[in-house]
């Protein structure tokens, strides 16, 4: 497989239409590097064009780098069938960009940018219906940041007086705990006997 990938890979940087702002071949995996609005062209391209013949949609990643200046990476992973190859093309997107839909392109990419804007925020230009698709209409935030808190915001629960599921800010059980790892029956001694045991019989 190794050669196939090189060959694509001089296949793409010999293309005088693929608008790309970097190249890299890591074992098999080609990661095309591409602007924000460059992408619907690249993708299209890489759909049609006979040479390539990429026709199926794998899926949508989002990626979060907080440190970063422009924070997100996006990641659209394409198969071609008939050449058995696939491709990863990557943009790079601040908090607040609005990246253009594929729907038009991959009706598949539907739910695949719904995915990806629950669990990040990040926005579709142009998407049919870009609403939740995993957390539910209240819920807060958006979890696969890495800024986002362990607990969450907000806790749900049904209330049987209620007779409904209703959302209450988060209420921990117990404070965090320093536990010293001490037998609750018969204390640190008995696990200083059982290690001493051990010892002996080394």
């Amino acid at each position: 497989m190794k050669e196939e990938y090189n060959n694509l890979k001089s296949l793409i940087e010999k293309n005088q239409k693929i608008k790309l702002t970097n190249l890299e071949l890591n074992d098999d995996n080609l990661i095309l590097s591409s602007s924000k609005e460059d992408l619907l062209f690249n993708i299209d391209f890489l759909k049609r064009s006979s040479d390539f013949k990429f026709r199926q949609l794998v899926d949508i990643l989002g990626v979060d780098y907080p440190q970063r200046e422009i924070r997100f990476e996006i990641i659209y992973l394409l198969l071609s069938h008939e050449k058995n190859l696939r491709i990863s093309i990557k943009i790079c997107v601040s908090e607040n960009d609005l990246v253009p839909s594929l729907t038009d392109i991959f009706p598949s990419a539907n739910w695949q940018e719904r995915e990806v804007f629950d669990m990040y925020g990040i926005k579709f230009s142009n998407h049919p219906d870009l609403r939740r698709i995993l957390t539910d209409y209240e819920f807060e935030g958006y979890p696969l940041r890495k800024d986002f808190p362990l607990t969450g915001h907000k806790e749900v629960r049904y209330d049987s007086e209620l007779q409904k599921v209703v959302y209450e800010p988060v209420k921990l059980a117990q404070d965090f705990r320093d536990f010293d790892f001490e037998s609750p029956w018969e204390g640190s001694e008995y696990i200083n006997n059982e290690q001493l045991k051990i010892e002996k019989e080394k």
